[in-house]
């Protein structure tokens, strides 16, 4: 055999059977890569939720956590701190509710004119007996009569029960020499004419109706006597009307 036929006999049977360093170092692999999948497996296993107490076979899953480290300050002073804005609001929208309905109501109320012409005041001694005077008490005229006495005696004497608005003297005065009536006729709101008619009381001139001394209605479509108004006398000669 020649050499050349020995070195190629020599490297195919080298080639057949691998070396004993690499056989150790492929098998070394291995090993290492199965402790690396047994350590990984380990640790996946041993995993534990921390919402999970108890046992690892039976878990509690209806145990809620514990936030206490997250709180800031402590309980009583979160309650107090609560209180203290629920009640500042409140307060706060109990007068911003007060200031509201005042204000609605000050809107509302009558203005100082009006609350003027509520009232009038009249001095009695200005007016003769036997005379009339006319005044404007809220937008409506007021017969004023200082009547005589025996224009008295004509009012008193009268059968007021037959008239058709019985009323006597006594229910429409308070004191027997003063009268005083709203000048606007009851039939369709016209203003009488005083010491005229036929009766010597008031006459409407529009449609004829008749007024005596006392302002009762005695003829013509006047169905109600002339109204007579709130008043008052605070002193002899002082009235008030309204």
């Amino acid at each position: 055999m020649s050499l050349t036929q020995a070195a190629s006999t020599l490297v195919r049977h080298s080639a057949r059977q691998p070396l004993p360093a690499l056989r150790h170092a492929s098998a070394a692999s291995v090993q290492q890569q199965r402790r690396h999948r047994a350590d990984a497996s380990t640790s996946h296993a041993q995993f534990k939720s921390p919402f999970h107490r108890g046992q690892q076979d039976s878990p509690d899953t209806t145990v809620i956590p514990s936030f206490k480290k997250y709180r800031g300050g402590s309980e009583t002073g979160n309650k107090m701190f609560s209180y203290f804005m629920v009640g500042a609001f409140g307060g706060l929208s109990a007068m911003g509710a007060k200031d509201t309905v005042q204000n609605f109501l000050v809107n509302m109320s009558a203005s100082a004119d009006v609350l003027a012409q509520a009232k009038v005041e009249v001095d009695l001694a200005a007016i003769p007996e036997g005379k009339n005077v006319i005044i404007k008490w809220r937008g409506k005229p007021v017969f004023i009569r200082h009547r005589t006495s025996d224009e008295i005696k004509e009012a008193e004497g009268t059968d007021w029960q037959k008239l058709r608005d019985p009323q006597p003297d006594s229910a429409r005065v308070k004191k027997p020499e003063w009268l005083i009536m709203l000048g606007v006729c009851t039939h369709l709101g016209c203003v009488p004419i005083g010491e005229s008619g036929d009766f010597g009381g008031w006459f409407c001139p529009c449609h004829g109706s008749h007024y005596d001394i006392s302002g009762r209605a005695r003829k013509g479509p006047a169905p109600l006597n002339l109204e007579v108004p709130e008043y008052d006398f605070p002193e002899e000669t002082n009235l008030i009307i309204g």
